[in-house]
């Protein structure tokens, strides 16, 4: 490709305000995510996903669509993206907006209730996908739809189906977990913010968020522990659940767990956070 050709394309992605994902575009172009490539090779490693070869997947809450082409580049069949909440919003008015109530101390509104930022009729959080999936030449299909509210019979099923930070958005998780396994033929690949509890390890939990109290981020609502995270699957349609991650042993060592090594007066503490990979079996 020429030198200019490249240039071109070097501004394309110049153009686009805020990228999450970085996707490798070819010929040396990267988008600039905010997730780096080696975090998110490592991220698609802890997914352990089984071989796609010849699978139809389903991604959703797709974003910029790393995982979506990472799919169709392991040799799936047919792929589709689907997204429509962080389509539809601008993300750098956003980010101002969430920048800006930090700065006075307050607690911002729901960000599709601001005036100006949810734009579903322009899908300006789409145009980084677009573009990847331009420049890559991808096939991946999208569908620019509300996975809570969308027809599940138009929408069908696949056989292996990514879940990937959307659950703890979601305010009604059960629910989405429930039509998560209608949509599953075979494997549901399940990624989450999770709690746990020293302590408490066997009881099936959820921490509920009134406001922004995860991250700062008022549109987080739940977050399970692994019981129930597994329970809650089983319960939505699952037959089978498998947990990828372990439980933190405490809130400096993130990997691995073993309740024993947690002294006794740190099982009145406070859920510690981290990051739950299930794989849900129809």
């Amino acid at each position: 490709m020429s030198s200019a050709n490249l240039d071109a394309i070097r501004e394309r992605v110049r153009a686009i305000p805020f990228w999450w994902h970085s996707i490798d575009l070819g010929n040396g172009v990267v988008t600039p995510g905010q997730k780096t490539p080696d975090l998110l090779r490592l991220e698609l490693e802890s997914l352990r996903l089984p071989p796609l070869v010849g699978k139809t997947v389903l991604d959703i809450g797709a974003w910029d669509g790393y995982y979506s082409f990472a799919a169709e580049s392991q040799g799936a069949a047919d792929v589709v993206a689907l997204d429509h909440y962080v389509w539809s919003m601008d993300i750098p008015a956003m980010q101002s907006y969430w920048s800006e109530c930090k700065r006075k101390g307050i607690v911002p509104d729901q960000y599709d209730k601001v005036p100006g930022m949810w734009q579903p009729d322009v899908l300006p959080g789409k145009r980084g996908f677009d573009l990847a999936h331009d420049l890559r030449g991808s096939h991946v299909e999208s569908i620019v739809a509300d996975f809570t509210t969308t027809d599940l019979d138009v929408l069908g099923a696949f056989d292996v189906v990514l879940y990937l930070g959307v659950l703890y958005h979601m305010q009604d998780p059960f629910r989405c977990l429930r039509r998560l396994a209608q949509v599953t033929n075979e494997l549901a690949v399940i990624e989450t913010a999770a709690i746990c509890i020293p302590g408490y390890e066997g009881h099936a939990l959820w921490e509920f968020y009134e406001s922004n109290e995860l991250n700062a981020d008022v549109s987080n609502w739940w977050a399970p522990s692994l019981t129930a995270l597994l329970a809650t699957c089983r319960a939505a349609g699952f037959s089978r659940v498998e947990a990828v991650t372990s439980e933190p042993r405490s809130r400096a060592d993130p990997a691995g767990f073993a309740w024993k090594r947690i002294a006794p007066r740190e099982r009145q503490s406070k859920p510690i956070g981290y990051r739950a990979i299930v794989h849900a079996w129809k």
